[in-house]
Parts: C-alpha cells; structure tokens; sequence
C-alpha cells in the first residue's frame, strides 16, 4: 500500500489540468482548493453556451470556449484549473499546448478512485447523472493512459487514490523561483564577469562592499546581481566562482545562470561540450582546485535559474535579456532566450551569431538589465541596458546601482582574452535610443481607438477613440519627430468666477479653491503676454543623438502646445536654443544636474512671434472695424444733434462701446512689437520639466524659480524673468499682499498670474489638486471675451460659466504630462511616451469652451 498524499504543489502562475472520470471528485477538490475564477469547468462552459450543464451536443463549442478562457489567462498569466474529464490523450494535448505556448508549468492531479466510489457519486448528482457505461468508458481510459502523464510534458503528476485522500490532502501554491517581487533590494547589478578575479574584487570595493570580509557583503545590506558569464576566457575563473558562491550562500548576492555557465555545467555533468570561447581553462582551473570544489561548483551551476523578476515587477534580470511576454515564466524556450537570446540563424562577419535586436521592441513597464553581448558604453535603450562591458577583452567591469540607476566601473588590468568581434558602441549595431537604428518607432496601432492609459497621479484616463482621430491628423502632419516630443503642457483652469460687480476674475477666488484643498502655500507667478512653449535639447549634436536617437543642427526643438515646429523658420528655434544652452553651461546646471539634455516649459514673447496672423485676422479686424463703424456713427449723431435731434442716450450708450473697443484694442497691441529673426523674441522660462535621470517637474517651484532666475541673469537679456510672490494661504497679510501686486499688474495691462500649489504636486480629499489656476485682469479679458464683456447684461451670462469640465480636463491632462516624463525619464519604449503625449493632444479635442 502507498503512502498517503498529503500535499500537492502548483505554481502560482501555471495551468493544473484535473483528470478522472464523472464522480469522482474532481469539481469538489477545484472549489475547495481553487477560487471560482480560477476554475475552467467543461460542464459551466456547456451552460454558458447552451444554458444546460448536461447538453452533450453542445459539446464542441462549450470546449470551444474552455480553450479560449484557459488561453486568455495564461496570457496574463493567471493560474489556471482545468475541471473536465480529461482522461484521453488527445483532450490533454491541446491543454498541454496552451502551457507551452504561454510558457507555464502544467501540473496534473489525477483522481483514480475506484469505480464503484464513481458510479455512486455520480448518481448521487442532483440534475446531471452521467450515463454508466461513460463513468466505466471514463475510468477505463484513464487507468489505461495514466502512465503516459510524464511523457505528456506534465511538469508533476499527483495521483489521488481514495476518498479520505481526497478529504485531506492539503494544496500549496508556491512561487516560481524566478519570482522574488518582494524583493525590492537595492541591488548592484554586475556584468559578465569572464574570470577576471581582481576586477571583480576591485568593483565591489568601488561599490562599497567590504572586501576584506568573507563572504564580501555590503556593510548598509546592499546586494549584488550577477548577470551570469562568470567563467570562462579570464584568469581567476575559480577565484570569480569562490566569491560569487559565497556571496549567494550568504544572501549578499543573486546569480541569473549565463551561457557560459550552462556549457560548463554540462561539461562538469559528463557531457560532450565544444572546447571553445575558454572552457578548457575553465575546467583547467577547477581541476587544479581538486575534486571537491569542482562538485560545489557544480551542484552551484545546477540551481541558477533563467531570470529574475525583482522590486515589485520594476526590474527583471536575465544574461541575454528577455522581452515583455517571457517575464516570470519558465520554458525551455524562457530559458532559451534568457540565456542566449533570439537569433535569425545567420552569422556575422566574425562567424558569431547575429542576434535580434529585442530591445529596440520592447515596450515593456519593468527595467531589463543584461549582458551577453558586450558594449563599449552601457546605453539605456527604451527601458534596457546592457552592462558587460567587455573585461576580459580589456575593456571595464560595470555595475548599475539599483534603484539608484547609477553606473559604477573599473577598468581592466589587461587584455585577458583577444576578442573575435570588436568592442560596439552600444551592441548589436543598436545606435542611440528609441529606434535610431530604423526600427519602427510608433505604430498606428498604439494611439487609434479607445485608449485606457493608467497614470501615476491620475489613475486610469480614458482617451475616446473620435478624440484619438482628431489628433493624429495634427501629429500625422504638422508635429514634430515623435522622438522630440517626450511632453506637451496641460491645459489651466480659470479661476471660479468672482461675485465682485467689477470684474470676472479675482484671487479671492483662486485662493479659497487651495484653502479648500488643504494647501497651505501657493506662488503666485506672473503670466506672460505670450504663447505656451516646450523646449526641449541637449547639449550638443552627440548627446542629442545619445538620448533622443536623433540630431539636427539645433540639438533640440521649440513646440507649440500642440506639438508643432513653433518657428517656421528653423534657423531662429537653433538661435534661441543656443542662447539658453550657453546660460546652461554658464551656470553649471548641466553638471549640477548631472544631465546632458533638459526639458523647459515656457513662454514665448511676443504674443505674435506664433500668431501673428490670428492677430491680424481676428483681434486687429475686430478693432479696427469696431474703432471705424462707432467713431463715424458718433460723427453723425454729433450731427443730428446739432439739427435738434435728441439722440443723447443714444450718443451716450455709443461713446461708452467706443471706449470699450479703444481697451480692447489697447489690450492686445500690448502683446505685440516688432521682431527681426530671433531678436526682440524672449523666452520666459518657468519650470524644468525633466533632466537625466529625474522628473525634476515633481520638485517644488521654489526650486525652479530659483534655478531660472540663474539662466536669466546668465542669459544678459535674451530670457525674461518670471515675477512671483509667494502666499502663505493663513496668513492674510501675504494674501493682501499679493492680491495688490495681481491689482497693479492688471491695471497697467498684464495679463494676470497663475496660482500653483508651492509643492508642485498636491492631493486633497477629493484627488489631485489642479496644477495651476490662472487668474486673469478686467482688461486681458477683453481679448478673450470681447470690447463689451462688461457691459452689466453680458458680464451677467458670463457669470454662468461652468468651470467643471475644465477643471477635470486640466487635472487630466496634468496627470498624463507627468506620466509622459516619467516613462521617458525611465527610458521606456517610444510608444510608452507617446501615448500619453498623444493622450493630452487628444483630450485637446473635448468640447470645452476655449474662452476658459
């Protein structure tokens, strides 16, 4: 008699096929061990289809279905239980399909229990009594193919053979072993090491670990991540291996197994391997260290794993990489890839395998962090990097710090080995980043449609598919290259309308919408007589070519809003960029920053540098037809006056519209002086959007304003400073204070200022708190609303305006901004960024009045 089983062992993620005739417990044990949306019943499948769990002629079409939900989930990688019969080959085959195709462990539970047991709790079934002669038919084939499980590619075969096993036996899920999200480290990740023993030391050291130690551990508990290849080719192969055996046994340090790990493996296990790329040394300098450390080496060997998945899902470590759709599962073919990579079946000038270049592809949300394939400079390519960096060829040894995303090298002593294939500049012929080498960069697929796009500040924001075809004509058409174009600004919310008698805006109103949202500091900021801006570029041709894969004489672009060239003349956007490059590099921020490209959102003076022709058309049109029709109507009311017409209240009413057109026209010519190229244009910078390695939009403004303000006094005139006060909301003083800079400001014609939480980024009970709001004087208002908007009847409707809409669409569009340099900042694919970018532009198109 065998032993009873007491536990049964499936993967977190995996399929788990039950198999055993009608009655013999299988839908019991799923519901008592497996939630129900973990269960795929046959039987439910028939009702869904044809509302009748026991209608056998159904029967294709309810498998039909089961197919189709077992596969969905292995795609998203949910666990999965099978409930049917199960007990011929060919069922189990197409179940067995679905785990390979998906890369998914498949475990079977088979419930062989006596066929009389089966016979009677099939008849016991209320409503559904399977036939007898199929319980037998059911049974018989089971027992009869049973055997064959293993052959079958089930990863484990569990056999329940009694009623009280089945009572008692206990299920346990367990994680996959490349599974450690709930290890957030911080990691030093290190490259292909190749036996180079001193490097090693030598970077660890660099890295803070304490190499005096044994084993080597970081004194602030940091650990280490191999990326494999650590022997072979180098000359302290057994040295590599003692310290990274000890670091793992230790918990200081993680090893993925490489390549090269795997041939040795094999060749320590017997195996006839290839004496080639160093093994002979390899096994030399184990032999020369005894029998022993070769069997600890080889049992070491034996438990590396394909990848890791670390700190929440954010980082995944694999030798060759791994794309998106592989990450946490386990194959043959995971382990394929992990390893060795993807290849076409050609080979290179230098007889080496051509590998595909997956990351040029990827698209994926988690950090990729490999070696395999040595690189001269480790390049971030859309979320991916690669850090060997060839030094057993003579080249260095590198770490990336993690979540630091730091990089941390030390050079080789020498040569160790002369390589086949020279040093790359970023690997596999993959130049810059997002695509420069000619891969696709973003596919129409990718903004058409309804799209859901999940942000860090806002949760999820639906783009409706009309707003989507609204913008791609802009971007189609008149955008600039999509790899230039990592943000574009929110829209700003007015502030409430006032109950004054004398005006539609007034800080009063700005300033009690932050009390409310629990904001305890504003800065008021001056809003310029200009049009909104985003600059963005890098220090010079090379570093615009290193982080945006692209160049132009300019190193960097101005866009409008809607992602537009905001020059039509090119020759004055590389003007203008020059002049705030060379205040950069006056003030040090690249290097304060440690950055070689910035993200500026701005102001463009004067109003008309970019609509110059809407001014014409429209403002200037309006005026000068106002200012001509009432001053000749009031010519011949002057003139039926003095034939002893009484047209006073009329002459009254017509010199008081005469007036308001005369300020409209003051108003909007105050936007507008004469420019020659880029002089008489000024930029009117207000906040750092991005710069490498950080969302600097997240710091408060503080920091920003004081920033600027350096570039300003650098840039000796071509930049215009932005004024500001800052407000503490209780103490009323401030508040007074500010609201009569906004009066006297307003008075002399300024537009206004835009009100924004100090901390840049605030949440109150209700959500996010809206980035900005804009508080406008009596006179710019004019331009918006018209000469006669204060006329008592008009500014009344006016009164009515609902802000709602807007507000939710500044709040939108502010979370997918962030979103937006987040991803890019993160360096994840093109296609990552641009749908949030598409996403601003597309919510661009919701009906909202403009005027707000």
């Amino acid at each position: 008699m065998r032993d009873q089983l007491a536990t049964i062992e499936v993967p977190d993620l995996g399929l788990v096929v039950l198999c055993g005739a009608s009655g013999s417990g299988k839908s019991t044990f799923a519901s008592r061990h497996f939630s129900d949306t973990e269960i795929v019943s046959s039987d439910r499948c028939r009702a869904l289809v044809g509302d009748d769990e026991s209608d056998q002629s159904i029967t294709a079409a309810a498998f039909d279905l089961l197919h189709t939900i077992v596969e969905r989930r292995l795609e998203v990688g949910r666990l999965t239980v099978v409930d049917a019969t199960n007990t011929k080959p060919a069922d189990r085959a197409s179940l067995i399909e679905l785990a390979r195709k998906w890369d998914v462990l498949a475990t079977a539970v088979v419930f062989d229990l006596p066929l009389d047991l089966c016979l009677e709790r099939s008849r016991e079934r209320q409503g559904r009594v399977t036939p007898e002669h199929a319980v037998k038919r059911q049974h018989q084939t089971m027992r009869r193919t049973v055997k064959r499980l293993r052959k079958e590619r089930f990863g484990k075969v569990y056999s329940l053979g009694t009623a009280a096993e089945l009572d008692t036996v206990q299920v346990i899920r367990q994680r996959l072993w490349c599974d450690r999200r709930d290890d957030a480290g911080p990691f030093d990740i290190i490259g292909d090491v190749h036996g180079c023993g001193d490097e090693l030391v030598a970077l660890l050291g660099e890295l803070g670990y304490d190499t005096d130690s044994s084993p080597i551990v970081h004194p602030d508990g940091r650990r280490a991540v191999f990326v494999g290849d650590l022997v072979d080719r180098g000359p302290g192969v057994a040295e590599v291996l003692d310290v990274v055996m000890s670091m793992v046994h230790a918990d200081a340090a993680l090893c993925v197994q490489g390549n090269h790990e795997n041939k040795l493996r094999r060749a320590l296990g017997g195996r006839n391997v290839q004496p080639t790329h160093g093994i002979t040394e390899s096994l030399a300098q184990l032999d020369a260290r005894g029998s022993e450390f070769s069997a600890r080496v080889a049992a070491f060997l034996d438990g590396l794993i394909s990848h890791y998945v670390l700190d929440g899902g954010a980082l995944v470590v694999a030798h060759a990489g791994l794309p998106e759709r592989y990450h946490g599962r386990t194959s043959g073919r995971v382990r394929s890839l992990a390893l060795y990579g993807d290849t076409d079946g050609e080979s290179d000038e230098y007889g080496l395998p051509v590998r595909y270049p997956w990351a040029n592809d990827y698209r994926g949300e988690a950090a990729v962090v490999y070696g395999h394939t040595p690189v001269l400079v480790p390049r971030w390519v859309n979320n991916t990097i690669c850090v060997d960096t060839g030094v057993v060829f003579g080249g260095e040894l590198t770490a990336l710090r993690w979540p630091e995303k730091e990089l941390v090298s030390v050079p080789a002593a020498r040569v160790h080995y002369e390589p086949t294939r020279p040093l790359r500049a970023h690997g596999d012929g993959a130049v810059g980043a997002h695509g420069s080498n000619g891969v696709s960069l973003v596919d129409l697929s990718d903004v058409l449609g309804k799209r859901s796009i999940e942000t860090a500040l806002g949760g999820r924001i639906t783009i409706e598919a009309d707003q989507t075809s609204a913008a791609l004509e802009v971007m189609s058409r008149f955008a600039v290259d999509p790899r230039w174009l990592p943000y574009l600004p929110p829209t700003m919310a007015p502030a409430a309308t006032t109950a004054r008698p004398d005006c539609l805006e007034h800080p009063d109103e700005a300033f009690s919408y932050f009390r409310k949202a629990g904001t305890g500091e504003v800065v008021c900021e001056e809003k310029h007589m200009g049009s909104r801006a985003v600059l963005v570029f890098a220090r010079n041709p090379t570093a615009a070519a290193e982080r945006f894969g692209i160049s132009n004489d300019d190193a960097g672009v101005i866009v409008t809003r809607t992602g537009r060239p905001f020059f039509s003349n090119p020759g004055v956007a590389g003007t203008l960029l020059d002049r705030l490059r060379a205040a950069a590099d006056a003030t040090g921020i690249w290097d304060r920053l440690g950055t070689d490209w910035l993200v500026v959102d701005a102001e463009m003076l004067p109003w008309t540098a970019k609509s110059a022709e809407l001014l014409r058309r429209q403002y200037a049109a309006t005026g000068a037809a106002g200012t001509v029709a009432l001053g000749t109507a009031l010519q011949l009311m002057a003139s039926a006056t003095k034939r002893g017409v009484d047209v006073e209240a009329l002459t009254s009413r017509t010199a008081e519209r005469a007036e308001h057109v005369a300020s409209f026209v003051g108003a909007y010519r105050q936007y507008c002086w004469d420019v020659d190229g880029a002089d008489g244009i000024e930029i009117a910078p207000f906040q750092i959007l991005a710069a490498q390695g950080e969302v600097l939009a997240r710091r408060p403004h503080r920091w920003h304003l004081e920033e600027i303000d350096a570039l300003v006094t650098a840039a000796g005139g071509s930049l215009r400073r932005t004024d500001r006060r800052f407000v503490h909301l209780d103490d009323d003083a401030s508040v007074a204070e500010a609201t009569q800079w906004w009066q006297a400001m307003t008075d002399r014609g300024g537009e206004g200022m835009v009100i924004k939480s100090a901390q840049t980024i605030a949440r109150s009970g209700r959500g996010l708190v809206l980035p900005g709001v804009k508080c406008r004087g009596r006179e710019y208002l004019r331009i918006i609303y018209g000469p006669e908007y204060l006329a008592p009847t008009n500014l009344e409707r006016l009164r009515k305006r609902s802000l709602g809409r807007k507000s939710s669409l500044a709040r939108r569009e502010f979370a997918l901004g962030i979103e937006a340099l987040d991803r890019f900042v993160a360096n994840e694919h093109l296609s990552r960024v641009h749908e949030c970018v598409f996403g601003v532009l597309a919510l661009e198109s919701e009906p909202v009045d403009p005027r707000l």
